[in-house]
């Protein structure tokens, strides 16, 4: 995956300040982010596509298309009135906030900020599935290939937790050098 990026980012001209503004990921229908994006700019909603581009190759062509870095997902950065929640999801191609209950959850600043910071530098990078502290894993690869455990991290190094429950015991193998997955 190329790290090229371009960012959709409009911003609504000055709001009253009792409304502060918070990010939301919103999920859209497959191929339906830039089309939702765009129509939620013409609303004044300020948005944030992270795109990437891609070479395609077809049998007679190669060319470079821009495709959103999380698929069928953008971000909008709104106060958390029900107007403008209603307005958001009444626009085309979009689902529903993301989030419990289909409400949203908002997102930090500083992950949007990292998001952007990431795409901005160019450096290289490829997708990795979300893991977290506590889930159950399996390694890919390696003479450990196919071993289950719990993801554990101590000392910033993360861990695979392996346990024999008959017992009440356990064993833990560093996972540095191993590619790791959701089990």
């Amino acid at each position: 995956m190329s790290s090229v990026a371009q960012v959709v980012d409009q911003s609504l001209g000055p709001r009253p300040l009792s409304e502060p503004l918070q990010w939301y990921a919103i999920q859209t229908r497959p191929k339906h982010e830039k089309r939702a994006v765009s129509e939620l700019e013409q609303k004044g909603v300020v948005t944030f596509l992270p795109l990437i581009t891609e070479v395609h190759r077809w049998s007679d062509r190669r060319k470079k298309v821009q495709l959103p870095l999380f698929s069928c997902y953008a971000f909008v950065n709104i106060p958390a009135s029900v107007e403008m929640r209603v307005s958001v999801l009444s626009t085309n191609g979009v689902l529903c906030f993301v989030g419990s209950q289909n409400k949203g959850t908002p997102i930090p600043d500083s992950q949007i900020a990292q998001i952007r910071t990431l795409l901005d530098s160019k450096v290289p990078f490829t997708s990795h599935p979300f893991l977290k502290v506590g889930q159950r894993v399996r390694i890919r690869g390696g003479c450990l290939d196919g071993m289950e455990g719990v993801l554990s991290a101590q000392n910033g190094a993360n861990r695979l937790v392996v346990s024999v429950d008959g017992i009440h015991r356990a064993l833990a193998i560093s996972l540095e050098g191993y590619d790791v997955e959701p089990a």
